[in-house]
């Protein structure tokens, strides 16, 4: 139980610190960034909605706000899935693109500075096999 209480606690503690510090850096929410980093490593830079929030720790309505932020900001657009009429397209836009690479490193800073300043390269590399088994 206390390794369990202990990770629950420090991944609290280190994604709110690295929201804080993002919002604060970029205006952009860590699930707003998120949705841009996803977009930005496809071939085309557009992604089903659906497939965006399956990718990540968000729902699908969670997925469909940042979405619709982002949106509104001019950092992406959205396209009607003409396959099936039904879905729809996030697409990463030029200005998007260019507000990821913006914020990018500064969000690298601060995951630097809350989490992997704090371990040996071998922790980081033991840390990262230990992950590996709890997401299967």
């Amino acid at each position: 139980m206390s390794a369990w209480l202990g990770f629950v606690t420090a991944q609290g503690k280190v994604f709110r610190r690295v929201e804080d510090g993002l919002k604060l850096r970029s205006g952009l929410s860590h699930p707003e960034y998120e949705v841009l980093v996803r977009l930005a490593d496809t071939p085309d830079r557009r992604a089903r909605i659906q497939e965006l929030a399956a990718a990540s720790l968000l729902s699908r309505s969670g997925t469909s706000r940042a979405v619709d932020r982002l949106v509104k900001a001019g950092h992406l657009s959205r396209e009607g899935a003409e396959e099936d009429g039904r879905g729809a397209y996030a697409v990463l836009t030029d200005s998007g693109l260019a507000h990821l690479l913006s914020a990018r490193e500064g969000h690298l800073a601060l995951v630097r500075e809350v989490f992997s300043n704090r371990f040996s390269a071998a922790e980081l590399s033991q840390l990262a096999e230990f992950l590996r088994r709890l997401r299967g």
